[in-house]
């Protein structure tokens, strides 16, 4: 039987078990891209929780877990006892009890955290306010696809401090390659929240010409994130001059790639020249989503798999 792992920060994993994963990543997107069937989660069952509203997440998890064979449940937190105040820690033995994985895109961290803490399956962070393992899980595959091994290189990472940027910093810290934060004043990174061991991959710059100097990739998402609608007309003021454009790609290396999580504000926080340009991936970033979490799946069910053995 395989051991129970969750995902629910990217450090949760080594580095070791992540060169599987971009492996098992590839392998399985060579077959879907050829049309060839792979279900090795025949019969499984993924049960989709969502308290914030997604297109990519649930496209990705409910294609990928049709194509690896099994079957997926769509719940939002509206239309079930967990919008009516049942506890997460009730949920989560009965959910656990009547599918194989459960991946919850919620608010708090500490909803997912009591969540696992009660499963007799693999529960995924699909997104919370503090993380987005597995956005940064396709953002460092396609990286790879695109460039080449990461480690040693340098992000650039460009606005808010938010539960992406806080992901950057964790995988950087594990996967041994640098991040260059540049965001207005009063919205720096919080170490803490960020769930930071160590600084050393890690500086902070006021200027993000600065930040982008060097960088292997240049990354950044909306002013706004879910939940801080409320500061929206600050945040736009406040954010200005953060806008990547083709100015701040320019002191980036001359072959360096822009990612975008998406959705996309073109003309806030990335211009359409940059985003549509020939340095973006930000399509082959939105696809990876779906293979890596593939590859996520199969290995929390079933461990590591060679080949095509089951």
């Amino acid at each position: 039987m395989t051991e129970l792992r969750h995902y629910l920060q990217f450090n949760d994993f080594s580095r070791e078990e992540y060169d599987y994963l971009f492996d098992r990543s590839r392998w399985i997107k060579d077959k879907f891209k050829r049309y060839e069937p792979w279900h090795p989660l025949f019969d499984r069952t993924l049960i989709m929780v969502f308290e914030k509203a997604s297109t990519r997440t649930r496209l990705s998890f409910e294609a990928g877990m049709h194509q690896l064979g099994g079957s997926a449940i769509y719940l939002n937190t509206r239309d079930s006892q967990l919008g009516r105040g049942e506890p997460v820690e009730d949920a989560a033995q009965v959910m656990s009890r009547m599918s194989d994985l459960v991946m919850i895109r919620t608010f708090e961290q500490d909803v997912i955290e009591r969540f696992a803490a009660n499963s007799r399956v693999p529960v995924i962070n699909g997104l919370t306010n503090e993380y987005h393992p597995c956005q940064i899980l396709a953002d460092l595959f396609t990286f790879i696809e695109h460039r080449g091994s990461i480690q040693g290189r340098t992000v650039a990472w460009i606005g808010d401090s938010n539960n992406v940027c806080n992901t950057w910093l964790q995988a950087a810290e594990v996967l041994d390659f640098n991040v260059h934060v540049s965001t207005p004043p009063g919205y720096e990174v919080e170490p803490e929240r960020a769930g930071l061991y160590g600084t050393d991959h890690f500086e902070q710059f006021a200027d993000p010409m600065d930040a982008c100097k060097g960088a292997d990739l240049v990354t950044t998402d909306v002013w706004t994130s879910m939940g801080f609608e409320a500061e929206n007309e600050a945040r736009k003021k406040a954010f200005a001059d953060w806008c990547v454009d083709a100015e701040m790609m320019s002191q980036a290396n001359p072959d360096a790639v822009f990612m975008h999580c998406l959705p996309a504000h073109r003309g806030e926080e990335v211009t359409a020249e940059v985003i549509d340009g020939p340095q973006s991936v930000i399509w082959d970033e939105a696809e990876n989503r779906l293979h890596v979490q593939k590859a996520l799946m199969e290995f929390l069910v079933l461990g590591r798999v060679s080949g095509g053995e089951q």
